[in-house]
């Protein structure tokens, strides 16, 4: 993917970011998120939403090793589709963890309930088939 390319979906808005992530999650099986040196993972907060907790979430490891540029601790870990849906999910939401769908190019971010976008994702792969 060309940088215009990847500029072009960064600046799209909240809502079409979601989009195109359910898409390439369907069609590439994974997710990304980004860990620390410590094999932590990458949490976030959200002033806006009063302070809350939120995992952010790419769908390729593009977007995520451009987010991460300028912090060189941070390195982009793919997630399996199946892994994600039945063991992540569920434990993000038992710990009151918010999932922050694909940052975009001015910090905005898609913000949503584990047990949504569980439900998002299981209708885009019952779309785009086994």
């Amino acid at each position: 993917m060309s940088n215009d390319d990847l500029n072009a979906i960064l600046e799209l808005d909240c809502e079409a970011r979601y989009e195109y992530f359910l898409e390439m999650a369907g069609e590439e099986r994974e997710v990304w998120i980004l860990i620390n040196s410590d094999e932590h993972f990458l949490k976030l907060h959200s002033e806006e939403q009063g302070g809350l907790e939120y995992l952010p979430l790419w769908p390729t490891i593009e977007f995520a090793e451009a987010y991460a540029a300028s912090e060189s601790d941070l390195q982009p870990k793919s997630i399996p589709l199946p892994q994600f849906l039945n063991r992540w999910l569920p434990g993000l939401k038992k710990d009151g963890i918010e999932v922050g769908v694909f940052p975009g190019a001015d910090d905005s971010v898609w913000i949503t309930e584990p047990a949504d976008l569980e439900q998002d994702l299981r209708d885009e792969l019952s779309r785009s088939g086994p």
